[in-house]
């Protein structure tokens, strides 16, 4: 539900940054506007908060599902079968 939010939300700013770069006087100032108002803080608010998502990713595919502590413990050289008594 919070990512079709967060689209929902990018879009609106995209809209809003291209009705401003639409009113610039200059073709070139309502492209920078586009650009520089719309497109690099929204790539940059989308890639902050899909990186949880791309960790969670990144770890099913290497079979790390987290929950700390659930990791076995090495067995310690006394516990070694057939060692001094």
């Amino acid at each position: 539900m919070e990512d079709i939010v967060l689209y929902i939300v990018a879009v609106a700013w995209l809209y809003v940054t291209l009705l401003m770069a639409v009113a610039e006087r200059n073709v070139v100032a309502g492209v920078m506007t586009f650009l520089l108002y719309g497109m690099g803080p929204i790539a940059l608010v989308l890639w902050l908060f899909g990186s949880p998502r791309r960790r969670r990713s990144r770890n099913v595919e290497r079979g790390e599902f987290g929950g700390g502590g659930e990791t076995a413990a090495a067995p310690g050289p006394d516990s070694s079968p057939g060692g001094p008594p």
